[in-house]
Formats: C-alpha cells, sequence, structure tokens
C-alpha cells in the first residue's frame, strides 16, 4: 500500500524553487520526492495565485492587519481598566474602606 508523503510549505517551496530557478524537470522531482506530476502542477498553480494576491495588496492588507489589531488592542485595554475599577470599588465596598 502506497502512504502519500505530507510536505510542509517550506518543503513545497523548496521543490517548486528546484524547477523554477534550477530547470529541475518534474519527472526528476516526481523520482526524486515520490510525488506525481498533478502534486507538483497544483503547488505551482498554488504558488502562483498566492503570489498573484499579494503584488495586488503590495503589503497593503499587513498595514491594514496591524491597524485592527492596534484597535482591537486598544479596545481590550479600555476593558480590563473598566474591570479593574469596578473590581476596586467592589473590594472598598466588601470592606468598608471609602
Amino acid at each position: 500500500m502506497n502512504r502519500q508523503r505530507r510536505y510542509s510549505p517550506i518543503q513545497k517551496v523548496e521543490i517548486l524553487r528546484e524547477h523554477l530557478e534550477n530547470h529541475v524537470t518534474i519527472s526528476e522531482l516526481c523520482k526524486k520526492y515520490q510525488v506525481t506530476p498533478t502534486i507538483i502542477y497544483r503547488w505551482k498553480k498554488q504558488l502562483f495565485e498566492g503570489a498573484t494576491e499579494l503584488f495586488r495588496n503590495n503589503g497593503k492588507k499587513d498595514n491594514q492587519t496591524i491597524k485592527e489589531l492596534q484597535v482591537k488592542l486598544r479596545q481590550k485595554d479600555e476593558v480590563i481598566s473598566e474591570i479593574v475599577a469596578d473590581n476596586i470599588q467592589l473590594k472598598k465596598k466588601l470592606t468598608g474602606i471609602r
């Protein structure tokens, strides 16, 4: 029984780099890594589709994500401050300190 080997994203990129930069043929890669040509062509398609998206955004998505995360962090800090203030008031009420 043949078991399919799983490759990490890093390994997939390294295999594709062999093909694209070093001009290793798909058939040689298939023999070396025991995968079918279909799999390598699928990885190649995914690589280029992802690259298209990367170039389309020109890093704007990363900046937008950072800004969104900063806003969320600020909101969480505000909520934590409110909870701490409420906790202090409750402790004062329970202990009778004013």
